[in-house]
């Protein structure tokens, strides 16, 4: 080997125990860094909906922690969570006017410091100037009758849903649509 020539540098093997994947805390317990071999991919369905979990982590509602994706063509439009409209103390700080006049969920729900999870979704895409038609919606709970509307005048054309919420008209109406409301793949 001549001397101005450097020799080849010797691939290095990771410090530590063979066959272990570094892994960190996460919501319901620990994931691995890097996919573990012969693990698959998530399914899309999965992978947004996981991201409509940690959305709702944000939220301040002591009733129920909802989070909202829009999504279009795989990709995410916006993301939305249940909490007190800007400017307003949360619910975690001034207390819950629904619970204080013990009204059940899903009536009289403009007794509510709070706007929903896909409310402030298309709020924020508005704000933005994103258009959220043909969009579908990942949400971790079913949306109200309200919500439902807003969905469908917005052009929201499918509802990925984990929980159900205690709404019927909302269902009714989304069904009256024709819009599919599915819970993930």
């Amino acid at each position: 080997m001549k001397s101005s020539q450097k020799p080849k540098a010797k691939s290095q093997k990771p410090k530590g125990k063979t066959g272990t994947v570094p892994r960190v805390r996460a919501p319901g317990g620990t994931v691995p860094v890097f996919p573990e071999p012969g693990v698959p991919r998530k399914s899309w369905d999965h992978y947004f909906m996981d991201i409509a979990q940690l959305v709702s982590e944000r939220s301040t509602c002591l009733r129920r922690k909802v989070g909202a994706v829009l999504v279009r063509e795989r990709r995410i439009l916006c993301t939305g969570y249940n909490g007190a409209a800007r400017g307003l103390a949360h619910c975690d700080e001034a207390g819950c006017l629904r619970d204080k006049l013990h009204i059940p969920s899903a009536e009289r729900i403009e007794i509510c410091r709070g706007i929903h999870a896909e409310q402030n979704a298309l709020v924020q895409a508005a704000a933005f100037g994103i258009n959220v038609n043909g969009a579908t919606l990942y949400c971790t709970h079913e949306p109200c009758i309200t919500c439902a509307k807003m969905l469908l005048n917005a052009g929201i054309k499918e509802f990925v849903v984990e929980h159900p919420y205690p709404d019927k008209f909302g269902r009714d109406m989304l069904a009256q649509a024709h819009v599919r409301v599915r819970k993930p793949a």
